[in-house]
């Protein structure tokens, strides 16, 4: 009996779980990469956004190779989306970085857009690392910058003594909230599910590509003792 209270569940938009939330990796900025395409669109996922509660946004477009952003543009961009929209959400820009060969120039350089306090989203493959990752995570220390891992419970070839390491060199780790609805299957989830209970996670975001992907994550339901860990 008392398992099944700790483990009751809650649909997403009954609960207060975005309520002045601030979502941290998104790709909302139109036109830019894999995300949202139009204009339009972008402004209707934003609205949408503070209909459910949200009150900051971190717009964070990817760099990599395959999609190579220059930082003028996407500044440029990200002017034309602030003019276009008149709502409340507070807006930022930053990236959301392959650590692939661009990256390193783009480090050398400085060339790089930032979340809040210097931290930098970074990823990786899904299925392999990149070559002298952890070289690559103390350069980015190195240039004054505080590496962010995006989506970790994403990466298959990660386990949990791999976790481990990382937040032993001081790594932060944002989960995808998706995650937690199995938004890319079980393995997935359950990674999302150890970690956050583990308290490795020190930011969140929605990594929303579509709208329909907002209203998935509303409809679903969480575990309240998840919840309550969402940082």
């Amino acid at each position: 009996m008392l398992m099944g209270l700790f483990d009751r569940s809650i649909k997403v938009s009954d609960s207060s779980v975005l309520d002045g939330r601030v979502d941290w990796h998104c790709h909302i900025l139109p036109g830019v990469d894999d995300g949202f395409k139009k204009l339009d669109d972008s402004l209707a996922a934003l609205l949408r956004y503070e209909q459910v509660g949200f009150k900051e946004v971190w717009l964070t477009p990817h760099i990599m190779e395959d999609i190579p952003n220059r930082t003028s543009a996407l500044k440029e961009r990200f002017v034309e989306l602030g003019l276009a929209y008149k709502g409340q959400l507070r807006l930022h820009l930053a990236s959301e970085n392959m650590m692939d060969a661009l990256f390193e120039q783009r480090l050398e350089d400085g060339d790089l857009l930032p979340l809040k306090d210097k931290r930098l989203l970074v990823e990786t493959s899904y299925f392999n690392p990149p070559y002298g990752m952890d070289d690559i995570l103390k350069r980015i220390k190195s240039k004054g910058f505080f590496p962010l891992l995006a989506h970790p419970e994403r990466y298959m070839y990660m386990n949990n003594k791999r976790y481990e390491e990382l937040k032993g060199m001081d790594i932060e780790f944002q989960l995808n909230i998706t995650a937690l609805i199995g938004a890319y299957g079980p393995e997935v989830k359950s990674k999302a599910e150890h970690l956050l209970q583990a308290g490795m996670y020190e930011y969140s975001g929605t990594d929303l590509h579509r709208l329909s992907s907002l209203e998935h994550l509303l409809d679903a339901h969480l575990k309240k003792k998840l919840i309550k860990l969402i940082p």
